[in-house]
């Protein structure tokens, strides 16, 4: 844990004792603040109170005393509206600030040469960032990575010197680390998401930019207008910036053309990292992935041997396009993080021919985004309460069946796909969530992947 000692004998209203709230917390007592600690959940104020942390609410504190109020990720701070504890905090003028920001503060003061890499984007935040530090940890480097990817950052390790921190950022979160300073800014590309907290995408974009500002080096995907203007704004103040496309070639940067990244100069390609045959870099979104990575990886001091060899051992990430194992010539694909169409998209133009099972909680606008993929379906296989809508939109065009349940499609996918005798892949990619039938997306790819290792003959890949 890093305790924030930064806050020693300061006074901190903290909201939102969730996950990352709790830790946040932990972090502070340990560092000896003044806290008091609040969450509209009464059993989650119980439970912090239960540790030994001071909880009370906070609509009677003194806020003239306070010297920060720290906010979870997940409480609203402008959009739709501003929570009423953001409300006290700013008529009091007591500055809002978030777990990122405690981590960037300790790391300043401790040892702010510390490598620090913070990934945001819209989309591919987690895989770049679990590739990065797999890359890292394989070239036997000290690494830590947390943030927006499920563990909290300030349950990492203490800064010291020589150890890299890999940490996925959200808007939400870079909108609560006015001081963040990374030795390498990741903004990998932005399409509108979240405005209902952020109103509108020129908000978000700003939001996402800010994680740049301060950056050493400012990695940034250039085949959006948002980033593209972005990263010609942020060359003009004078900051280095290494531009990524997996659309084009570029003359100076790094991209993805014809399997492979490639690392260009003055308009000659100078280094190449091919991808064929790395599964768990499949298709033209892994490519921006991967030379996002490249480009960070470089920017660090790696050499060309430690990048292509963490590149080849990456694992992937469960539930993202996780190859789970093989049935004879039959691939199973785990996707289970695709809870919408458009995350559905890039597994289902990644492969040729496809055992597809969708389904769950529909989400509005359904599967009709994902047309220009279904002459690569060899039969959808529906499950949940999206069956009945998915079929329709399938219509005549595309053979399927009404499941139901995850064990029947995989049952039945399986058989189909094993009868053709050629290359076959059984995808999970929903495109809907989950609560339909399972508590969310990661106990529906547990359950998939659990289905697949119990068919007969399974060969299963190293994270199966």
């Amino acid at each position: 844990m890093i305790a924030a000692h930064t806050f020693k004998d300061r006074t901190v209203a903290l909201f939102g004792l969730g996950g990352s709230g709790l830790a946040t917390a932990r972090s502070l007592q340990a560092g000896g603040a003044r806290l008091l600690a609040f969450d509209d959940n009464p059993k989650s104020v119980e439970a912090t109170a239960a540790e030994g942390i001071a909880t009370g609410d906070l609509h009677g504190l003194d806020w003239s005393r306070v010297d920060a109020l720290v906010l979870s990720p997940g409480v609203p701070l402008t959009h739709p509206k501003p929570h009423w504890a953001a409300d006290l905090a700013t008529a009091a003028q007591v500055p809002i600030i978030g777990d990122v920001e405690i981590f960037v503060r300790e790391r300043d003061a401790q040892t702010p040469k510390a490598p620090f890499v913070a990934i945001t984007g819209t989309n591919g935040k987690s895989t770049t960032t679990a590739l990065i530090a797999h890359c890292l940890e394989a070239s036997g480097r000290d690494t830590q990575l947390g943030g927006n990817i499920g563990v909290a950052v300030l349950t990492l390790d203490p800064p010291s010197p020589d150890r890299f921190y890999v940490v996925e950022c959200s808007s939400y979160q870079i909108d609560l680390a006015p001081s963040i300073r990374p030795t390498v800014g990741i903004l990998l590309n932005l399409t509108p998401d979240h405005l209902d907290r952020h109103g509108t995408m020129e908000n978000y974009a700003a939001v996402k930019a800010r994680l740049l500002q301060e950056a050493g080096t400012a990695v940034i995907g250039v085949d959006d207008d948002y980033c593209a203007g972005i990263a010609d704004w942020h060359e003009s103040e004078g900051n280095v910036v290494v531009r990524i496309s997996k659309e084009r070639a570029l003359d100076d940067g790094v991209f993805f053309a014809d399997g492979e990244i490639r690392v260009a100069q003055g308009g000659a390609v100078t280094k190449r990292f091919p991808l064929a045959g790395i599964g768990s870099l499949r298709g033209r979104h892994n490519g921006q992935n991967a030379a996002a990575a490249v480009a960070t990886l470089l920017a660090l001091g790696l050499s060309e041997h430690e990048i292509a060899n963490g590149l080849r051992l990456f694992p992937g990430l469960a539930h993202r396009m996780e190859e789970v194992g093989r049935q004879g010539s039959v691939l199973f694909v785990n996707d289970s993080k695709a809870t919408n169409a458009d995350a559905a998209a890039p597994a289902l133009g990644s492969f040729e021919r496809i055992h597809w099972i969708a389904g769950g909680l529909p989400k509005e606008g359904g599967i009709a985004s994902l047309e220009p993929f279904f002459d690569r379906i060899a039969k959808a296989y529906l499950i949940g309460e999206a069956a009945p809508v998915f079929a329709a939109t399938l219509g005549e065009r595309i053979p399927y069946e009404i499941s139901g349940s995850l064990d029947t499609a995989v049952e039945n996918a399986a058989r189909d796909a094993a009868r053709s005798g050629a290359e076959e892949v059984v995808l999970l990619s929903p495109a809907c969530a989950s609560f339909d039938q399972f508590r969310n997306f990661e106990v529906r790819g547990d359950t998939f992947r659990r289905l697949v290792e119990g068919l007969p003959s399974i060969e299963l890949s190293s994270r199966g």
